[in-house]
């Protein structure tokens, strides 16, 4: 049984009213998984505000009201507590009632535009592989060392981030690795926890329906750093504009990595094939199953961060080579007559620009490149003629067609994205609207050599149609095709 007021301990409080000596058994901010006995944090969000549900909280049975407003027609037996901020004051109640499990094992938190999930993911196998027990908290799964738990968000709330945490603890886990998107960090969900160290990988478009500004995006990333403490590290990529801008204000020991700049932790790209990379790290060469430019900077702030946290480099760049690539990252499967499918997560011009580099980069001659492409819908709009504009650009010919159209029609996404193809690229795009159906017909204009790139969704096994979710694998689609063509 937990006490108010052990866990209001650190709260910017204004006002209380009744008893915090009082004995609780939760704490919710969903007033529809409310149980008798819990304490009821009212968060004002961007579509729903708590406070309408406080009435129906105390109906329920709570014992105590976190809030920033007290309502007029205050309860007698209810303890009020008003708030400087609820969400922060969520996130440092949360952190309290699980016993502050992130000081009990050094957290490592990833943020950036891209590369967020194959850093954390990475450094997740690096350290079962060097023989310790790991905690992964990304979008594609959270894993408590071996157990595996679905994951719903790329930051999930701060109760359930602590509640994890606390497993981990339990479970004796070493080290934990977590993705810390910007929405996580504007609704304060990381308040409350000590991280060890910080990772930035790369700032670019994306998020701008949530932030409106790139600025905005920009400097709530960098508050991120600014919190990490004097004990903790800040490593950041230096080759991004951005490196040396999330550093400015941190207190944290700052570390740098780069391909073209001077950096703590520099590579050089040796070579590039469709099955690996030779890279010189820290003048040590080593070989890895991941592909392309983009997968050398997640390799070296995989190196900084494992050395930063005792590894011994040697040791490092030996398990590197061992690493597997992330689920929907790079993935690629071959068909019967030579054509290669990729399936990639890039949802931003930036990484499907990165990703298509990569594919003209290591491609040996003059193979067409086929590229499958669409935009999420109820998120950033202007990032969708972007993304039809590098498509169309850096592929030999491409169809658009539905990603996660979510409520949005899926046709007036697909005209938004058209909005940025030059008239000169125009005979090159194809519009097919159904994602299986642009999926075949990409395999049916493949031949021998060619490569297919189907990106957007990579790990997901859904697509989301008016709110509704059935099952839809790209790599799955792709190898069916594959195979139905081999019959044929």
């Amino acid at each position: 049984m937990k006490y108010l007021k052990d866990i209001i301990y650190q709260v910017a409080i204004h006002q209380v009213f009744g008893d915090t000596n009082i004995e609780f058994n939760n704490i919710v901010f969903d007033s529809r998984k409310i149980e008798k006995k819990d304490v009821f944090v009212a968060q004002k969000g961007g579509a729903v505000d708590g406070h309408l549900y406080i009435d129906k909280a105390i109906e329920l049975g709570v014992v105590a009201i976190i809030c920033e407003c007290f309502p007029e027609d205050k309860k007698e037996g209810i303890t009020y507590v008003k708030v400087e901020n609820a969400h922060v004051a969520l996130a440092i109640m949360a952190s309290n009632f699980y016993d502050n499990p992130s000081k009990k094992m050094p957290l490592i938190g990833v943020t950036g535009t891209n590369g967020k999930t194959t850093i954390a993911t990475l450094l997740y196998q690096l350290f079962k592989k060097a023989g310790y027990k790991v905690g992964l908290l990304s979008t594609v799964k959270i894993l408590v060392d071996e157990i595996e738990y679905k994951a719903t968000h790329t930051t999930p709330d701060s109760v359930t981030i602590n509640r994890y945490l606390d497993t981990m603890v339990a479970a004796g886990v070493d080290y934990c690795f977590m993705e810390v998107s910007s929405h996580g960090i504007h609704q304060k969900r990381t308040e409350g926890l000590t991280f060890a160290g910080g990772i930035f990988t790369n700032l670019s478009h994306d998020h701008l329906d949530y932030h409106e500004t790139f600025s905005e995006y920009r400097n709530v990333k960098k508050t991120f750093f600014d919190g990490l403490p004097k004990g903790a590290f800040a490593l950041t990529n230096s080759d991004d504009k951005n490196g040396n801008f999330m550093l400015q204000n941190t207190k944290a020991k700052k570390k740098s990595y780069a391909l073209k700049t001077i950096a703590d932790y520099k590579a050089k790209i040796l070579e590039k094939h469709f099955s690996g990379t030779l890279l010189k790290i820290n003048e040590i060469e080593v070989w890895t199953k991941l592909i392309g430019e983009f997968n050398a900077y997640n390799l070296l702030a995989i190196v900084g961060a494992a050395e930063l946290l005792g590894l011994e480099q040697l040791e490092i760049v030996t398990i590197i080579s061992e690493l597997e690539s992330v689920s929907g990252r790079f993935e690629y499967a071959v068909s019967h007559d030579g054509v290669t499918a990729i399936v990639d997560y890039a949802h931003t011009p930036d990484a499907l620009k990165n990703v298509l580099e990569t594919i003209k980069d290591i491609r040996k001659g003059s193979e067409s490149i086929i590229s499958v492409v669409g935009c999420g819908g109820d998120r950033d709009k202007t990032k969708r003629p972007k993304m039809a504009h590098i498509a169309s650009q850096l592929s030999t010919q491409v169809i658009f067609t539905a990603d996660n159209p979510r409520t949005e029609d899926a046709q007036t996404i697909l005209d938004e994205m058209e909005v940025g193809v030059s008239l000169k690229n125009y005979k090159k795009t194809l519009t097919v609207l159904d994602r299986r159906q642009a999926i075949k017909t990409a395999c049916t204009l493949s031949k021998t050599g060619d490569i297919l790139l189907i990106a957007g969704k990579g790990h997901e096994n859904y697509q989301e149609i008016n709110g509704v979710r059935t099952h839809f694998d790209d790599l799955e689609e792709v190898k069916n095709c594959f195979n139905q063509l081999k019959k044929n």
